[in-house]
């Protein structure tokens, strides 16, 4: 191995046990490129290694450059108004309305409560895109009524961190901004090649939640006592899904029929967030100020990792890094897509101990390029990275899901039962990895068709 390449290994490695520390992923990911920076530097200058890198010290005039790229790209003005939205619909009542409608339509069948916390996910996934808000909503508002309507413990948690966890590939989605900008694609593309796949992820969810629940009787039972079904309460429910439909259809279909950038409708979406929280009479000052400090928070908070990983990539290529990857998957004895599943095996592992924007900042742009160069379409192959991807919210130890539904959790609920209740909903997301691997039309047939 060269020097440069044991540079490299190094220089993961690095990260990876910094990690494991406690720091900030933003600041081990900035020093480590600065760290190896001095060392490449110096240390071929002083020991004559045979391969070169920057001696001097340019490589920080490279780093201005890159982050001024990164701050000044418009593309990325559509997170913090996504984050808006998805915060300001979670203050607006939408949901609220939404299960307790939900409970006394569904609530009445075996497995009825899941099946309309699922439901509620997948809305809140197609008009908020923020996890954390999402699990912790649903949380709140469904299981301490599952748990009272006799529900296992471990089912109901892993229904409620399952289903909140949708928002993150289901458009909009904030993974997927951020991974159109590392690739340079289209974010409508991937907005689109995304919609089958995360629905058809809501649809396995509402399928294994129907067979458990008439497979095990005691796992969730059917309430007694509630109100017979009426056309009143059926009307009230259509009219509580409205709301979050329109809102849905001004972001996503402002944007798949080309009436909107992904950014100006990202401002759409986040003005019809608004109008529907005062809509409900939930709007203030106090709530306008607390959304936009969180959502100054969140997005402080993934440029700081932006700017980590920008640095981190410009060393990792100045050593040679992309090529190191790319001979190293090429060289595998297993044909293009042995490859393909390898890296989504490396990619499943990492989100046990990474979250998925660390693992979308620095994986994602060694491998994809390789992926590419083998023959396969770039779309298909980032989506099937981000289905892979939504694994790390739900995995242990890292399983970002998990903590935020351990936070809300009633006492009764303990850890143990949230690892056990999402272990079915894991192997399904599996599932899904293996359909759109095996059938890349269900994310290239909409982005062909609306092209």
């Amino acid at each position: 191995m060269e020097t440069n390449e044991i540079l490299v290994v190094a220089m993961l490695v690095s990260f990876m046990a910094l990690i494991f520390t406690g720091i900030p992923v933003a600041w081990a990911l900035a020093g480590v490129s600065i760290a190896f920076s001095f060392i490449a530097i110096y240390g071929f200058e002083w020991f004559g290694w045979d391969t070169f890198f920057l001696t001097d010290m340019r490589i920080f005039g490279i780093f201005v450059q890159r982050i001024w790229g990164q701050m000044s790209n418009w593309i990325l003005v559509a997170l913090p108004m996504f984050i808006f939205m998805g915060l300001m619909l979670e203050r607006s009542g939408v949901t609220e309305k939404l299960m307790s409608n939900f409970i006394l339509l569904f609530g009445r069948f075996r497995g009825g409560l899941s099946l309309g916390v699922v439901l509620i996910g997948i809305l809140l996934a197609a008009s908020t895109g923020i996890v954390g808000a999402s699990v912790v909503l649903l949380a709140l508002l469904s299981l301490p009524i599952m748990l009272q309507q006799g529900y296992n413990k471990g089912f109901a948690s892993g229904v409620v961190a399952s289903a909140g966890t949708l928002g993150i590939l289901i458009p909009p989605s904030i993974m997927l901004i951020i991974m159109a900008d590392q690739m340079s694609v289209s974010v409508g593309n991937l907005f689109m090649g995304a919609l089958f796949p995360g629905l058809m992820l809501g649809a396995f969810y509402l399928i294994y939640i129907l067979v458990a629940a008439a497979l095990f009787k005691n796992l969730a039972p059917a309430p007694t006592d509630l109100p017979p079904v009426t056309l009143k309460l059926i009307f009230d429910t259509l009219l509580a899904v409205v709301p979050p439909l329109l809102l849905i259809f001004a972001v996503l279909g402002s944007i798949f029929f080309g009436i909107a950038t992904p950014t100006e409708a990202s401002g759409v979406g986040a003005f019809g967030a608004t109008v529907l929280a005062a809509a409900n009479r939930r709007l203030s000052w106090a709530v306008l100020k607390e959304v936009g400090m969180k959502t100054t928070l969140t997005t402080a908070f993934i440029f700081g990792i932006f700017l980590g990983a920008t640095m981190f990539a410009v060393v990792m290529r100045q050593l040679g890094g992309d090529d190191f990857i790319t001979q190293s998957l090429r060289s595998l004895p297993f044909g293009p897509s042995g490859v393909v599943l390898t890296i989504l095996f490396i990619a499943f592992l990492a989100g046990f101990f990474l979250d998925w924007l660390e693992i979308s900042l620095i994986m994602l742009p060694l491998v994809a390029p390789v992926v590419v160069l083998l023959g396969f379409d770039q779309i298909w192959f980032i989506v099937l990275f981000a289905v892979t991807l939504q694994t790390s919210f739900l995995t242990p130890p890292v399983g970002f899901s998990l903590f935020y539904l351990k936070g809300v959790a009633p006492r009764e609920v303990t850890i143990f039962d949230i690892y056990k209740g999402v272990i079915p909903f894991v192997l399904l997301q599996v599932l899904a990895v293996l359909m759109v691997f095996s059938f890349p039309q269900i994310v290239l047939w909409l982005p062909d068709r609306m092209l």
